[in-house]
């Protein structure tokens, strides 16, 4: 069972075994991207997992959380899971093409839902691409539907409100994933309010990927987070970016460096900004 990363080696391997593989490539700027570029070319046999209308709740009524990509229920997730064809036995991978950025949210999302057999693709599409993988076009047929069914919760995260009540204190350590200047508050190209929650760390996602885009090892992976926390206790951190997603890459790079599963703050800035009554600081 693969729970953290794959490599395209393992996932050649799997061929004949009953497994699931997203793609979850997207881009905040052009919602309709992600569907565009898994048109073009996927990975022979991958389903298209879309960030806004898959892996988020529209409706406020239904969400877990508020923010940009708000949670959808776990029992709404579930059900589009087992609609895509997911059983329980399922090894399932998930990539992108910009650095594992979104389809960290499904891993960690099904996680989420308790299924322990997920795994990034290492290198993403491209590593796949330049080791000659089977690719298509167009989009998948629909799979029979599968039998997936809900198991406790294998990652943890935080509300805005638990997120202000711990602030400041030992007890919770902040990291913000975001690029340094969106986390500074110079540029704020999607949220109302430019800074960052008040006492934050910043650690920008991709400083866990090495110049080819897979991730770094595990050695160089717990040597960073460990010079960040500078001695704070690693099971104290929720990660957080502008709306939850580009957190996850975070949440994964801890988790490969043996530092535990930290919590995910799924609002994020684009929740806690909007969110009367809270500070938010710059610099």
């Amino acid at each position: 069972m693969h729970t953290h990363l794959i490599t395209v080696a393992q996932l050649k391997a799997l061929q004949g075994q009953p497994h699931l593989v997203f793609d979850v490539s997207a881009d905040l700027m052009k919602p309709e991207a992600g569907l565009q570029m898994y048109g073009q070319e996927h990975i022979a046999g991958a389903l298209h997992a879309d960030l806004n209308h898959d892996l988020s709740e529209s409706d406020p009524a239904y969400a877990v959380n508020g923010g940009r990509h708000p949670l959808p229920q776990r029992e709404v997730l579930a059900q589009w899971l087992r609609s895509v064809g997911l059983n329980n036995d399922m090894q399932v991978v998930v990539y992108d093409r910009q650095g594992a950025n979104y389809c960290g949210r499904l891993w960690w999302m099904i996680k989420w839902c308790g299924h322990g057999a997920v795994a990034v693709l290492d290198g993403g599409f491209q590593a796949w691409q330049q080791s000659g993988g089977a690719i298509t076009r167009g989009i998948e047929n629909p799979r029979p539907e599968g039998n997936f069914s809900l198991s406790p919760p294998l990652v943890n995260w935080r509300s805005t409100a638990e997120v202000a009540a711990q602030l400041g204190r030992p007890e919770q350590t902040l990291i913000d994933a975001r690029a340094p200047a969106r986390f500074r508050g110079e540029t704020e190209p999607l949220d109302p309010v430019a800074g960052h929650i008040p006492g934050a760390l910043n650690r920008p996602f991709a400083l866990n990927l090495d110049d080819k885009g897979f991730f770094k090892s595990p050695h160089v992976l717990r040597q960073e987070f460990e010079q960040l926390l500078n001695g704070r206790d690693p099971a104290s951190v929720v990660h957080h970016c502008g709306s939850g997603v580009s957190a996850v890459p975070n949440v994964l790079a801890m988790a490969i460096a043996g530092l535990g599963t930290s919590a995910l703050y799924p609002g994020s800035w684009s929740e806690w900004c909007t969110t009367p009554g809270l500070a938010c600081a710059k610099g």
